[in-house]
């Protein structure tokens, strides 16, 4: 699957966005090695610290259906912003432990503006269950 098509994807998942209070709609679409694409939406709540970003809900969409870190290969991340849409700092920290350091990471705008990039170019000193010991 191309980088596009995938982005497209998660552009087109933003329609299964429940965002009423920011009006932020936010779409994920997560490939695996077999081909098998996982979905995410950004799923708000009035009490805010409950609410769930896009790229979180792929990632455990897919653990939740059986899939492992070493089954995925990309991440794309879609929204309308003026740039491709990055994902916020709690994404990340989950992104850099449950998706391959060497998987590509696709974001995205409603424009076909893409950026290619990993998790190590995103958060160069993630905090990892190695500084636990």
């Amino acid at each position: 699957m191309k980088n596009s098509e995938l982005a497209n994807t998660a552009i087109e998942t933003r329609n299964l966005s429940y965002s009423p209070y920011s009006k932020f709609k936010v779409g994920a679409a997560l490939l695996c090695k077999d081909g098998k694409v996982f979905k995410g939406a950004n799923i708000e709540n009035s009490s805010y610290p409950l609410c769930m970003c896009a790229e979180r809900n792929a990632l455990y969409n897919a653990m939740m259906n059986g899939y492992k870190k070493e089954d995925f290969v990309a991440l794309a991340i879609a929204a309308d912003t003026d740039e491709p849409c990055s994902p916020c700092g709690a994404c990340r920290q989950v992104i850099s432990e449950l998706f391959p350091r060497d998987g590509e990471i696709i974001l995205a705008n409603l424009k076909g503006d893409l950026k290619e990039t990993n998790i190590d170019e995103l958060l160069p000193f993630a905090f990892s269950g190695d500084d636990l010991k």
